[in-house]
């Protein structure tokens, strides 16, 4: 369960450079074949914060501080992650590696202390220094300023980000005892309502928990697959996918964008085709771009199950407490 939470923080800090490019002729202009960390570069030719406005919520917490004046005119061609260093991880990631710790300190999942502290990291926007925060971030504080109390400030949202805590909290849940396979999916469960109501982002939490158990008993990934998630896509599926470049099918097939509906269905099948290379896989995953970095929390999970993960791409992560 460790290699699948590190895992799962290797795959969004290699996609965090590119992240949302859509057009994909710029990103290899911009980047290049990836083959690592590296850090990301202005101007962003496919950034859209200049189409995007973030109101301070009046008498409620400020999430972006001074990173709100690259919203709106004045974001065009900003990087959305313009300030994170090689190996760093995006917002969300970086509140993974957070719930991760707290839950070990603490023996187990207290959905209060969870809050608390989620309040208190993102109360101080330097602390994550990410230029871009999702949309379930902004309405959870702005029904927060409201006077919403916490547990009733997610919403609606069908993005695969309702993800990126799961292999983090699932490890965390495993080292400090809690084995039992419903027990975790009822967690996790209950942590995805926090902030994501959906019933797509949840189905696809369970199937991920799911196929994080199996793996954690050692079995195959194809098999697991096979079973666990042939309510979202099957095997078959796969195999005919396969006759296709990976930019065919995640950018044609399925969009490459943060839509649950096809980004799941996206990253397991990275996760299938890649099965036996954790390197190839993540970095496939950053190349095709789109929301690269949310499908990370599937692909390097189920990735870093299957193979661990090599040190060298743990020892270039920032976000992690190690020793």
């Amino acid at each position: 369960m460790r290699a699948g939470y590190i895992g799962s923080l290797v795959a969004d800090a290699v996609a965090m450079p590119v992240h949302w490019y859509y057009n994909t002729a710029e990103l290899d202009r911009d980047y290049g074949q990836l083959e690592g960390f590296v850090r990301p570069k202005n101007p962003h030719s496919g950034s859209i914060l200049w189409r995007s406005s973030y109101d301070r919520p009046a008498g409620g917490i400020d999430i972006l501080g001074d990173q709100a004046r690259f919203w709106g005119e004045a974001g065009r061609g900003v990087h959305y992650h313009q300030f994170l260093a090689a190996g760093e991880n995006t917002v969300n990631f970086k509140l993974a590696a957070e719930l991760h710790d707290l839950v070990v300190r603490e023996g187990g999942y207290n959905p209060k202390a969870w809050q608390a502290l989620y309040i208190e990291r993102m109360s101080h926007p330097e602390w994550h220094r990410d230029t871009y925060v999702e949309e379930y971030h902004r309405a959870f504080f702005n029904k927060l300023g409201r006077g919403t109390k916490p547990e009733a400030c997610g919403l609606d949202d069908n993005h695969i980000g309702g993800l990126a805590l799961v292999p983090a909290l699932c490890a965390a849940l495993v080292s400090t005892g809690t084995t039992d396979r419903a027990e975790l999916r009822a967690l996790v469960a209950k942590h995805i309502r926090l902030t994501h109501w959906n019933a797509g982002v949840l189905e696809a939490g369970d199937v991920l928990v799911r196929l994080m158990a199996r793996l954690g008993k050692g079995e195959d990934l194809e098999a697991a697959l096979g079973e666990e998630a042939n309510g979202v896509v099957s095997l078959k599926k796969f195999g005919e996918w396969s006759r296709y470049t990976d930019r065919q099918v995640v950018g044609q097939i399925l969009s490459p964008a943060c839509y649950i509906k096809d980004s799941f269905p996206a990253s397991l099948y990275l996760s299938w085709k890649y099965k036996d290379d954790f390197p190839a896989g993540v970095l496939a995953n950053a190349q095709v771009g789109g929301d690269n970095c949310h499908r990370g929390a599937v692909v390097g999970s189920l990735l870093g199950m299957t193979h661990g993960v090599p040190p060298s791409w743990e020892e270039g992560l920032v976000s992690i407490q190690r020793g």
